[in-house]
């Protein structure tokens, strides 16, 4: 019986060798992949076929595959990175990639990626603008929270958290925590023009002193925002006239400008100069064609001046180019 057994045991490590053998054989031997095999996918399909179990290598495979538009194909490497060891820049190109497919993949795999990363900034934010992507802003917003308990200067809360507070028509709060992110973070440019607009929008006195520092910085005077600013501002604020002023300095400063065309344009219409503001939204077409906004408003103009077939045309264009514009469909109609 001892005999027996020392040979049973040895027999077994010798079935396991080979099977082990075999699997290696195989892999080492698996039948081509005509994108995998590719001149631009060989170095790391080999290199994988020798390390199975290498992460590294699925995730760089699976990136390259992103880059070049081979989706399912990156997405399969990236899972399986991702199985093989579960980081958070291997979870970030993950839920990127899902994206492609759906933004319901990707929230669902960045809700499991949370639980298996907490600590991970990153995923939690993904997480939260999935929450807002599917209408849910108190649960993306509990999640801005609690990273801003714990890190009240992450830029990436604060500014979601703003995005948050806006869509929910909590705008004196979106424009606290934006001051908020402003005090971390002065130098940076594209968040000193939020701050900016949100303090025209909101006729906030802290913009005048705002653009006076912008506008002094700007030596070559090529950047139309802080004038544009302070056109909005005196729009909020009933002035019309210094409005239009200040809208044409930022014209001035950069003639491609659209946000000042339409501004400008609108104010016109309000004004019921219509004939003023159909020009000033032909400008803004020729800058853009394709700018769906310029459409409906010249549209909208035209109708006003009792040219209804070529407004009707506008109206389809307006509603051709931006799916989303019932108003521009709903007008097209009627006419």
């Amino acid at each position: 019986m001892f005999g027996a057994g020392i040979f049973s045991f040895d027999a077994m490590r010798l079935i396991v060798l080979l099977l082990f053998t075999a699997i290696l054989f195989a892999c080492n031997n698996e039948e081509k992949d005509p994108l995998l095999d590719g001149t631009a996918y060989a170095p790391l399909t080999d290199s994988i076929r020798q390390s199975p179990t290498n992460a590294d290598l699925y995730y760089r495979r699976g990136r390259l595959l992103f880059a070049n538009n081979e989706f399912a194909a990156a997405k399969r490497d990236l899972r399986q990175a991702w199985t093989l060891q579960p980081r958070e820049d291997i979870g970030l190109s993950l839920a990127t990639a899902l994206r492609r497919e759906s933004d319901d993949s990707a929230f669902v795999f960045l809700q499991s990626a949370r639980r298996t990363l907490p600590e991970s900034l990153a995923l939690a934010i993904g997480l939260a603008r999935g929450y807002e992507k599917k209408a849910r802003p108190d649960a993306a917003l509990e999640i801005c929270d609690n990273i801003l308990k714990v890190l009240p200067n992450q830029l990436d809360a604060l500014l979601l958290k703003a995005d948050l507070l806006e869509e929910t028509g909590r705008n004196a709060e979106a424009l606290q925590t934006l001051e908020t992110a402003y005090g971390y973070a002065p130098f940076d440019v594209e968040l000193v023009h939020r701050v900016g607009f949100a303090y025209a929008v909101a006729g906030n006195d802290k913009l005048l002193p705002l653009t006076d520092s912008l506008m002094q910085l700007d030596k070559e005077g090529i950047h139309p925002e802080p004038y544009y600013f302070r056109g909005v501002y005196f729009e909020k604020k009933g002035n019309s006239a210094e409005a239009l002023r200040w809208l044409d300095q930022a014209m001035q400063h950069d003639y491609n400008f659209i946000d000042a065309y339409m501004e400008k344009g609108q104010i016109l219409y309000n004004q019921k100069r219509y004939n003023d503001a159909l020009k000033t939204f032909q400008l803004a077409l020729t800058i853009s064609p394709t700018f769906a906004d310029g459409y409906f408003w010249v549209a909208k103009c035209l109708e006003a001046i009792g040219n209804k077939e070529d407004a009707r045309t506008n109206y389809q264009r307006a509603y051709g180019l931006d799916k989303t514009n019932g108003e521009a469909k709903a007008a097209a109609e009627r006419l």
